[in-house]
């Protein structure tokens, strides 16, 4: 039988990479991370992520799946083949079992859907190997799912009506009264 990892509290090198365009989420992230005993470096796009694993691999990493200059998927691959006992977790707003498979196959460690919290990133990084998440106490509800993803598209298309109604096949009047109205609980 092999040797379990060693736990957290054990590990010499708590090195952790956070690898996200949303610098208010990155920066909280990076706080409570550090609060948790990681040393964190932040990068905010696919060549910066990739030009801090090529100068100190990471034991640990929090990649964006879709960044402004490229996929995350590029650094986890990276990360794992400069450091392949580096655990990274992928975090997207589009969850969808093609691109969890594709993560997992590239050397991701998990996968979790935005928004994830500090307490969840770091259970993701500390578990063991076929051990499953519990299930989140307070989940988003559809409602505020569909609206979060309604306004993600909204503003990839530069807050351009027609083409998010275009983009999310409704019409452009009822895509204006959901954004007319507050996001629900």
């Amino acid at each position: 039988m092999a040797d379990a990892p060693a736990a957290f509290e054990d590990r010499a090198d708590k090195s952790l990479l956070i690898v996200d365009d949303d610098r208010p989420f990155s920066t909280r992230l990076a706080r409570a991370m550090e609060g948790r005993g990681y040393q964190v470096r932040v990068a905010e796009s696919v060549t910066d992520g990739l030009a801090a694993i090529e100068t100190e691999p990471p034991a640990f990493a929090v990649i964006d799946m879709r960044l402004g200059d490229g996929n995350g998927l590029d650094v986890i691959e990276r990360l794992k083949s400069r450091r392949p006992d580096a655990r990274g977790v992928i975090l997207t707003g589009y969850g969808n079992i093609a691109t969890a498979v594709t993560a997992v196959k590239m050397g991701a460690f998990d996968y979790l859907a935005k928004p994830a919290d500090a307490d969840e990133i770091h259970a993701a990084l500390m578990a063991q190997p076929g051990e499953r998440a519990l299930p989140p106490e307070n989940p988003m509800s559809a409602d505020r799912v569909r609206w979060e993803h309604i306004q993600r598209v909204y503003e990839l298309c530069g807050r351009n009506v027609s083409e998010t109604a275009r983009r999310l096949n409704m019409h452009r009047r009822t895509l204006q009264r959901i954004l007319a109205k507050r996001a629900p609980r």
